[in-house]
C-alpha cells in the first residue's frame, strides 16, 4: 500500500543540532534517550488509510502523472469553484479539480488517506494560532519557540519527536526552549494502573481524604518529576500531609493564637511592619536569612524548571521553622520577655509565613490561598491590592538580611542534635530519657546558636573549644595491651 513520507533522514543532522539548543529536565532524557532516537530516525510515514482524521490535501490524477497539493482553503476554492466551510472528508472528498493538461484529461480527485494523528500533534504550535493565515507577526516574534512544554517519558518517540521534526523542517529551529519530562505513575505493585484490575485507589477518595495539595506535593516530590516511574501509594500522600502540612499549619496556628492574645492585651491591631526590621535576636536573624536564601534558591531552580530540587528544600525549611524557630522561640512568642520582644518575634514569624505562602502558591495553591486570606488582613491596605496569593508577584530575597554565619551555625546545631539522636539509638536510650551530661566539641566556642541550644535546664553541657588544649584519656574494653604512637607535629 502506497504511503506518504516526511524525509526525516535528509534533516537528521539539523535535528541533532536543534536538540542541543534545547534544555530538558532531567537532562539525561535529552542526551541519551532522545538523542539516540534522532540518530536512528527513519523517514516518517504520515498517511493513514482511515476515514476519520484530517484529510491530506493532495489531489491526484488517475494515472498518477499529475499531483496538486493545496496550502489553503482559498486555493482549493479557486481550483474547484466551490465554497468550502468545512474541510472534513465528507465535505471535500467529492470535489474535483480540472486537469492542468487540458479538458481531454480526467479531473484530479483527492487521495483517500488522512494524516497520522502525530502529524497533527506536531503541528500544534502553528494550528492553534492559525499560522500563517493569522497572527503571523505575533507568532514569529512572541510565542515561537515556546518557553516550555511538558509531557511524559513515552512522548520522546511521540509528541516531542514530531514537534522537533516539523519545526526543523519548516524553520530550522526547535519548537520549544525548555522541556519538562515526567515519568509514569504506576500502581503500588509496579504494574500499569488498570480499570479492570482496579489496582489503584479512587482518585476522588484521595482528594476528599487528603486534599488536592497533598496529592500535588506528593507527586512533585517523587521520582516521577525526574522522568522515573512512581509506584503510587496512599501512604505517601498521608506522609506529605503529616510531615509538611500539619507542621506548617501548626506554626501558622501558633502565630494566630499569639497575635490574638497580643491584640486583646493591647486593644490594638497587630501590625507586623511597625516593628524595627533590623532583628537583634539570633533566632530572628537566622529565620530571616534562611527565608531569603530559600527564596533565592527556589527562584533559580524554578527558572531552570528543576521541580525535583525545589520541594525537598521547602520541606526541610518547614521542618526547621517548626522544630527550631518556633520550638526555641516559644517563650518569646508567648510574651516572656515583654511586649516589645514578643512583637519582634511575631513579626518575624509573620513575615516568614507570608513569604512562604507566596513561594508555595504554585505547589499548594489551595492551602496557600486559605492561609493568605487570613494573613493579608495585617497588610496596610488589608490586602485589597492583592486579593489573592495568586495575584502576588514571586517574593524577592532581601540581601540585607542574609547572614551566612548564622545559617552555618544552625547547620552545626542540627548536626549536634542528629548525632545525639544516633548515640541514643545505639545505646537504646529513648529521646525522652534525660541525660546527665552532654559534651560538644566545636571549633568555635563562641557559636551563638549552639549557646541557644545548650540552654536546656534538664542537661549539663560542656562546650569544648578546639582552639584550646585538653587532656585526653583513652579507655578500651580490650584485655590485651597495645600501644599508640603519636606523630610529632613540626
Amino acid at each position: 500500500m502506497a504511503s506518504y513520507f516526511v524525509k526525516v533522514e535528509d534533516i537528521k543532522i539539523r535535528l541533532l543540532e536543534n536538540n542541543k539548543k534545547t534544555r530538558w529536565v532531567p537532562p539525561h532524557v535529552q542526551e541519551k534517550r532522545f538523542h539516540n532516537w534522532l540518530e536512528n530516525a527513519h523517514d516518517w510515514a504520515i498517511s493513514r488509510n482511515r476515514y476519520w482524521g484530517t484529510p491530506i490535501p493532495v489531489w491526484c490524477s488517475d494515472d498518477g502523472e499529475e499531483i496538486r497539493v493545496f496550502g489553503s482553503i482559498d486555493e482549493l476554492e479557486s481550483a474547484t469553484g466551490k465554497n468550502i466551510n468545512d474541510i472534513h472528508r465528507h465535505f471535500i472528498d467529492h470535489l474535483e479539480v480540472p486537469s492542468g493538461r487540458g479538458p481531454n484529461f480526467p479531473p484530479l480527485k483527492r487521495i483517500e488517506d488522512v494524516f497520522d494523528c502525530w502529524f497533527e500533534s506536531g503541528s500544534m504550535p502553528y494550528a492553534q494560532q492559525h499560522y500563517p493565515f493569522e497572527n503571523k507577526e505575533f507568532f514569529e516574534t512572541k510565542i515561537f519557540p515556546a518557553n516550555f512544554v511538558a509531557e511524559g517519558l513515552d512522548q520522546t518517540r511521540g509528541w516531542f519527536y514530531t514537534l522537533m521534526v516539523l519545526s526543523t523542517a519548516l524553520f530550522d529551529r526547535p519548537a520549544f526552549q525548555n522541556l519538562v519530562c515526567n515519568g509514569l505513575v504506576l500502581a503500588s505493585d509496579g504494574k500499569k494502573m488498570s480499570k479492570s484490575l482496579k489496582n489503584y485507589p479512587d482518585p476522588n477518595e484521595i482528594l476528599n481524604k487528603y486534599g488536592a495539595d497533598a496529592l500535588r506535593l506528593y507527586l512533585i516530590n517523587s521520582p516521577v518529576v525526574r522522568a522515573e516511574p512512581l509506584r503510587f501509594k496512599e501512604e505517601g500522600v498521608f506522609a506529605v500531609l503529616k510531615d509538611v502540612f500539619l507542621p506548617w499549619y501548626n506554626a501558622y496556628r501558633f502565630l494566630v493564637q499569639n497575635v490574638r492574645r497580643v491584640e486583646l492585651e493591647t486593644a490594638l491591631p497587630f501590625n507586623p511592619f511597625a516593628v524595627e526590621q533590623s532583628a537583634i535576636n539570633v533566632l530572628d536573624r537566622w529565620i530571616a536569612s534562611a527565608t531569603a536564601s530559600l527564596v533565592t534558591f527556589v527562584k533559580t531552580e524554578m527558572e531552570n524548571y528543576r521541580l525535583y530540587t525545589v520541594v525537598p528544600h521547602l520541606v526541610t525549611f518547614i521542618g526547621q521553622l517548626t522544630n527550631i524557630y518556633v520550638r526555641y522561640n516559644r517563650s518569646r512568642l508567648k510574651g516572656k520577655n515583654g511586649l516589645d520582644d514578643t512583637r519582634c518575634a511575631l513579626s518575624a514569624l509573620y513575615n516568614v509565613l507570608f513569604t512562604l505562602c507566596k513561594m508555595m502558591a504554585p505547589f499548594t495553591p489551595f492551602f496557600a490561598e486559605k492561609m493568605y486570606q487570613n494573613l493579608r488582613r495585617c497588610l496596610p491596605d488589608k490586602g485589597k491590592s492583592e486579593p489573592s496569593v495568586h495575584f502576588c508577584p514571586f517574593p524577592e530575597a532581601s540581601v540585607a538580611v542574609l547572614d551566612r554565619r548564622v545559617e552555618k551555625s544552625v547547620a552545626r546545631m542540627q548536626v549536634v542534635i542528629e548525632t545525639g539522636r544516633q548515640i541514643r539509638e545505639r545505646n537504646n536510650k529513648s529521646l525522652k530519657t534525660p541525660l546527665k551530661r552532654v559534651t560538644v566539641v566545636h571549633s568555635d566556642g563562641t557559636d551563638t546558636m549552639l549557646s541557644v541550644f545548650l540552654q536546656n535546664p534538664n542537661l549539663t553541657f560542656a562546650l569544648l573549644d578546639l582552639s584550646l588544649t585538653y587532656p585526653v584519656r583513652l579507655r578500651t574494653p580490650l584485655r590485651r595491651t597495645f600501644s599508640i604512637r603519636f606523630a610529632r607535629r613540626t
